[in-house]
Parts: structure tokens; sequence; C-alpha cells
């Protein structure tokens, strides 16, 4: 049986038809990011990938020369995941694009299920929406206002194509409909894998490595200034490290009270609860997890979490208060 840590995470992108989500999918398939990724989607139809990246098609699988996959989800979605990730290059992440019409609880109660949950874990829901048709099709908005619902993340897509005072109107609505939802305002699908994913220089695994601020120019509504293939935008990290333990249930706690200007948060903590085994924090929006390796290890005890977010949405003081108010007063107690 896999553990949580060595189950392979999956994102899961909603949002109604033609928000753009196939095009945030391109970037991902056709990117230089050194991942192997199992992209599955409905159908290959929409899927740009250039001719020179594919090395290979079998049956309903595209194989790339970057070492991602493109899949075709069958009707049996359960088991074509399981397929694809008993692939002889196991993927390193799951990214499922569902149909624009789905409502995404069907969808999740498939990874809830007891033979794949050990296999497969649900690191992330994101949906997008599209700021110019968002409050088109009426009669569809109740499904709309589901797959935001159940998103860990909202992207906001193509808010070139609109004026700030409609991105005011929509963020209005959605106030009036959510509480503490995660907004990300993105240009063509460009949303960053640090975001998008819990991968590459932002996993738990590679936080002892230096830090890059991911600080970049921002879009201007109207325009898109920036190299569309980049994909750090308008985004800055922030860390906290500790040599003291930590109270669990406190670190929870604050995990939970992440600003909303917070999108995701990865990294391995030293709890009072547990001195000898390293915790696993993975946040993305309102979904925190916290596991445990087997042991420290040759690795010294101690908690550095990363912290991702908007460029003027991340406060250090503020939330350096917040996890120093979980560490052990009194550490000689625990």
């Amino acid at each position: 049986m896999l553990d949580h840590l060595t189950a392979i995470p999956l994102t899961i992108l909603t949002g109604f038809l033609g928000s753009g989500k196939t095009t945030l999918l391109n970037r991902i398939l056709n990117g230089n990011h050194g991942l192997r990724v199992a992209v599955l989607v409905n159908d290959f139809g929409s899927i740009n990938i250039d001719a020179e990246l594919v090395v290979g098609v079998e049956s309903d699988v595209i194989s790339l020369a970057n070492g991602c996959i493109c899949c075709t989800i069958r009707d049996d979605l359960a088991q074509t995941v399981i397929e694809t990730i008993n692939r002889p290059e196991r993927p390193n992440y799951l990214l499922l694009e569902a149909s624009g019409v789905a409502d995404p609880s069907g969808i999740m109660l498939t990874f809830t299920a007891e033979f794949i949950r050990d296999q497969v874990r649900l690191d992330s829901i994101m949906c997008v929406v599209d700021a110019e048709q968002v409050f088109a099709v009426p009669e569809m908005m109740e499904l709309k206002i589901r797959q935001i619902a159940f998103a860990d993340l909202v992207i906001l897509n193509k808010v070139d194509l609109v004026e700030q005072s409609h991105i005011d109107r929509i963020t209005e609505w959605l106030d009036e409909r959510f509480r503490r939802y995660r907004l990300i305002e993105s240009c063509q699908g460009n949303v960053p894998l640090e975001v998008l994913m819990g991968a590459g220089r932002f996993d738990p695994v590679q936080l002892e490595s230096k830090l890059h601020s991911l600080e970049q120019p921002d879009c201007t509504h109207g325009h898109c200034e920036h190299d569309p293939t980049d994909h750090l935008q308008a985004f800055t990290t922030w860390s906290y490290e500790t040599d003291q333990p930590l109270v669990l249930e406190s670190l929870r706690e604050a995990l939970r009270q992440l600003p909303a200007t917070v999108y995701r948060a990865k990294g391995v903590a030293y709890v009072a609860e547990a001195l000898d085994q390293p915790a696993v924090l993975q946040v993305v929006g309102k979904r925190v997890e916290i596991s445990f390796q087997n042991e420290w290890g040759q690795r010294r005890p101690h908690t550095r979490v990363v912290v991702i977010g908007s460029v003027n949405g991340i406060e250090p003081t503020s939330l350096r208060q917040l996890f120093d108010m979980a560490v052990v007063l009194d550490s000689s107690n625990t």
C-alpha cells in the first residue's frame, strides 16, 4: 500500500465551457519544466501540442519529449487514472481537465474510493472562470456557482479582455456568495506551476535549496505586456523557519487562518506531538493537509514553511506572528 506521501498528487481543473482550461493545459504540455506530468482530457481535439514535441502515440496516449503524457479520459475515470500512474515512466503529477458542464462533486467522489485513494492524493481543485463571459448563459449559473464553490482556487482568466470596473463587479458578485475564497487573475491561462501544482522548486523536499522571488510584472488590463510563456508573474514567496517545536493543532489553525492573498503553502514542521517525525504540510487555498514522514534521519529537526501569494498580499510581520503563536513556549514540557 502506498502512503500519503508517495501517492501521486492530482489537480482537477474545472470551469464552464470556454473559460480557458485547455489553454492552461497547453502551456504545461508544451513547457520545459522537467516534470513528468500526466494530463487527462476528454479528447485530444483541442490540445495543441507542437509536432516536434510528440515522440509517440499509443491508442489514447500521446507521449511527449519533455516527459509529459496526455491521455484521453474514458468512461471509467478511475481505471484510466490507475493505468496512467502505472506506466513505466511514473508521472510526478496528475492534471485532470473536467468537462465544462461537469459537476466537480462526482469527480471528487471518484478519488475518495478506497481502492484509489492510497495511490492518488487530491492536491487541489482549480476553477477557471472567463472574466468576459462569467455572467453569460444565465440558465447555467447554478452550475458555474457549484464549480466555484468546490474549488480551492478560482482563476479569473482573460482579465485582459475586460475593464477594471467589470473585474470589480465580478469580485463583488463572488463576495456575496463565498467566504474567504482565493482569487487569481490571469491572462491567456498564464498561471505559475508553483501555484497550480505542488511541484518543482516549491515541493517540500526541495525547500532546503535557496528561494528565489517570483515577482514579475503583472498584466495591464487591455493588453498583456509580458511574455505569455513566462509562468512567474505577480507572485512572491515568504518563508518561516524555527528550531523550536510547534503545537500541532496550533500550527493547523495558523494554516487555516492564512489570508486569502496566500494561494499555496508547503513545508516540513518540527512538532511537539511527534518530535522524531517530520510533519509535511500541504496547503492550497482553503485545503489544509498535514502528514508525517518516518523519521528525520540525518536532517536537523526544524520547521520551514514557504508560502506563495500575490505580490501585495504577503505581509511578513503578520504571517510571522501567526506562526509564532504555534511555537511551544516551554520546550522542556514536550
